[in-house]
């Protein structure tokens, strides 16, 4: 699949849904005329607007997960400091 679901969120998949369904029923309504490059246009800025979404999406779950595991390494390096910290008659 072109996009991955989780990435898209319903919302979005809702506005393509409807962006293409109107797209359809112009293109029939108007028939191939010179307004069928408005509404080609206007179908490609929503479909452009939404891989930016998806593609900011992708970045932010990337940037999450990577903070993730700098507190996980954090956490980690805390505990052996505590660790090395106790007296010899302390376990």
């Amino acid at each position: 699949m072109l996009f991955q679901l989780k990435n898209i969120g319903f919302g979005s998949a809702v506005v393509i849904a409807i962006t293409f369904i109107l797209f359809t029923v112009a293109l029939f309504v108007k028939g191939f005329t010179h307004d069928l490059l408005l509404e080609a246009a206007v179908f490609l800025v929503s479909v452009k607007l939404i891989i930016l979404s998806y593609n900011t999406s992708k970045s932010v779950s990337a940037i999450d997960e990577k903070l993730n595991l700098i507190l996980e390494t954090e956490i980690n390096m805390e505990n052996s400091i505590v660790k090395l910290q106790k007296p010899k008659g302390e376990k």
